[in-house]
């Protein structure tokens, strides 16, 4: 299992009638360290631009990793670095990921996640390592600004949040159960 953030991006087999891409591949997966069991996917649809999810996270014993797309429109996702002792804690990462560029983005557990969409009638899906587990639901203010993430939101466009996100804690008065592994937060393009 690897800790670092990767940006994945599956080929793509195209002819006239469109085309095909393999998009979990359990072997090829593997050679980028990535040897969680996924055991539950999920799929959003977000309807306005600016409809911002997260900071999210789950605590041990229900730690997710995640594997994210779109499927339709366009979104910036962001990794959170959350891991205690971390030299890059707080910091993130973040890419565009769209129907179009077919990316996809493998968030560790030890990260908060969360994405803001781009285009209208947005769509994600997520494989997830772990079960939802209530109890152990966590996040942070998407706009900390010890954080700093600089969403793309479009000009005079305010955030679409749910009630949950409006509240969450900021990163200064969370006690983090996750522990550094050695691996800083990095952005890889595989």
């Amino acid at each position: 299992m690897t800790s670092k953030i990767l940006l994945l991006q599956p080929k793509r087999f195209g002819d006239d009638r469109g085309w095909f891409s393999e998009v979990y591949n359990e072997r090829i997966f593997a050679r980028y360290g990535i040897n969680d069991r996924f055991v539950q996917d999920n799929h959003s649809l977000s309807v306005p631009v600016g409809t911002l999810r997260g900071l999210h996270f789950q605590t041990a014993p229900f730690e997710q990793v995640k594997l994210v797309r779109c499927i339709r429109g366009r979104i910036f996702d962001v990794a959170v670095d959350i891991r205690r002792g971390s030299p890059t804690f707080g910091k993130w990462v973040g890419a565009e990921l769209s129907a179009e560029n077919g990316r996809q983005l493998y968030v560790p557990a030890g990260f908060a996640h969360g994405f803001v969409t781009l285009e209208p009638s947005t769509e994600v899906t997520y494989k997830v390592s772990s079960f939802y587990s209530p109890e152990n639901d966590g996040g942070l203010l998407w706009s900390d600004a010890q954080i700093g993430i600089e969403w793309p939101l479009p000009e005079d466009t305010e955030p679409v949040l749910s009630g949950k996100d409006e509240r969450q804690p900021m990163l200064r008065d969370f006690d983090s159960p996750f522990h550094y592994d050695g691996v800083p937060l990095e952005m890889v393009e595989v």
